[in-house]
């Protein structure tokens, strides 16, 4: 039992306590596995977004920047990302309170919307000065949208597994890496013979647009999100902290009744639960800046973010660049990322069927040496193509693994009454690490060996794997125990 102040008189207590314990005893997915689509939906487009311009940009920058070309392209990728990563900062800072006061559902709609304009406004932007506020503006929906979602997820999927859960809305985001890779690849590259293009490739002087096309297809992605999320119900544990006790105990008993239908028995109710302190603050910021263990919590995992984010984006959002400046030819490039994804789509699978087998924290120490390893199958492979895609996908096998994992981690850092706010503060100022990423370390690429620069990117995720075990142990314990 706490000695923190709770929520309400002892009868709003006694109410908010058989809520919560409710939900707790709840064993598999509380709601229709549709539901699962829909939150994913929004992680397909939000990824679908951050890798379109892996491939594409080489067509984007040739077509806005005059004098670019596809081989000094990377020198002007940094500027558009840097100020797309600085976008998410601002979402986040900004977008992610207001979802602590508001809701998490209401909230989901908003960001989705903000993300549909920026995208939308990429697609039909007429000079490079537009597309970089264009990436901005999509920034600032997507950073605050990713801190919504894992906080839904977290707070709705039953303790024991979620991580797995936010690993298998995480799975959607592999699939919108890989589709915004191989459209990017048809759309915006020449056609080359296989493997070191694609024959029908449909880039060529009449049709240098096809990056336009790939960042419409994201405004209807996201379009469609907005729609289908209408159907998500509010957070229990957001309505409880909120004083809301009738409403979340009414979507509890739907939770319920879903289970059942299931064939599930419900486990009984534990007489006696933990529930989160008392709300002093207006502003979810002072819930986390005036208590030590949460400020302790918010340092490791944004430097955790910070550090990772360096490597996750240096291949993310310019891995075909990188590429392109250790001299793979552009198309070439390009297919070696897009097979690579396959092994991002791997990554998924595994956590989303193992991910609350070990604690979070351990998963970035494995991803870490997975993708040295990738690192150095590149790097030495030569002309050795069939090497060159077997490390591809080990890359991104290995820089996506932590990532579902650590994001259920840094959702579970913080109380309901802040956790948006504390999810979006870790993952917000931790996405500056991609700017860096992309604007300091990829430039020194091509003044490096192969072997020196993928050492170098690869580097930055191991001293994340490092800071992360300082983080708590997370596994299998209620948000309430683990987050008072």
């Amino acid at each position: 039992m706490r000695t923190q102040e709770h929520i309400g008189d002892p009868a709003d207590e006694a109410a908010a306590r058989d809520v919560i314990a409710r939900l707790d005893r709840l064993g598999s997915w509380p709601l229709p596995y549709a539901y699962l689509i829909i939150i994913g939906i929004g992680f397909l487009f939000t990824f679908f977004d951050i890798f379109d311009i892996n491939v594409s940009f080489i067509q984007t920058c040739v077509a806005l920047r005059p004098g670019c070309t596809p081989e000094t392209a990377l020198s002007s990728l940094s500027l558009p990302v840097f100020l797309n990563v600085v976008g998410y900062v601002v979402g986040t800072l900004v977008l992610s309170p207001i979802s602590d006061r508001i809701g998490r559902r209401n909230m989901l709609l908003v960001t989705m919307l903000i993300t549909a304009v920026g995208s939308l406004y990429t697609a039909f932007t007429p000079d490079y000065t537009n597309f970089i506020i264009a990436r901005i503006v999509t920034g600032i929906g997507i950073g605050a949208d990713l801190a919504v979602v894992n906080t839904y997820i977290g707070e709705i999927a039953p303790s024991r597994s979620r991580a797995r859960f936010t690993s298998i809305i995480f799975i959607n985001s592999a699939l919108g890496a890989f589709f915004a890779i191989w459209l990017g690849l048809l759309l915006t590259q020449p056609s080359s013979p296989w493997p070191t293009g694609l024959p029908f490739a449909l880039a060529s002087k009449s049709f240098s647009d096809g990056w336009r096309y790939l960042y419409g297809i994201g405004a209807l992605l996201a379009l469609i999100g907005i729609f289908i999320r209408f159907e998500l119900p509010e957070s229990p544990r957001w309505l409880v902290g909120q004083g809301k006790i009738e409403k979340a105990k009414a979507i509890v008993q739907k939770m319920e009744s879903v289970t059942e239908r299931r064939g599930e028995t419900l486990a009984p109710v534990m007489p006696s639960v933990a529930i989160e302190s008392k709300q002093i603050a207006k502003n979810p910021y002072s819930e986390i800046f005036t208590n030590p263990l949460y400020v302790r919590r918010f340092v490791i995992m944004v430097l955790t973010w910070l550090i990772g984010y360096v490597t996750v984006y240096s291949f993310a959002a310019g891995f075909t660049s990188v590429l392109t400046s250790i001299h793979y030819p552009p198309p070439e490039a390009g297919v070696i990322v897009a097979v690579g994804t396959i092994g991002f789509i791997i990554g998924c699978l595994i956590t989303s069927t193992w991910g609350d087998s070990i604690e979070r924290k351990y998963w970035l120490p494995i991803s870490a040496v997975i993708t040295l390893i990738g690192g150095i199958l590149i790097a030495t492979a030569g002309t050795d193509l069939t090497m060159s895609f077997i490390g591809s996908g080990v890359v991104f096998l290995g820089f996506n693994l932590w990532v579902s994992p650590t994001y259920a981690l840094s959702a579970e850092c913080f109380p309901s009454r802040a956790r948006t706010t504390g999810f979006g503060l870790v993952d917000g100022f931790g996405h500056i690490g991609g700017g860096i990423g992309i604007l300091v370390i990829a430039p020194l690429v091509p003044k490096m060996s192969p072997t020196g620069a993928l050492l170098l990117i690869c580097a930055f995720l191991i001293v994340a794997a490092g800071l992360v075990q300082l983080s708590p142990a997370t596994k299998g314990k209620d948000l309430e125990e683990v987050s008072p």
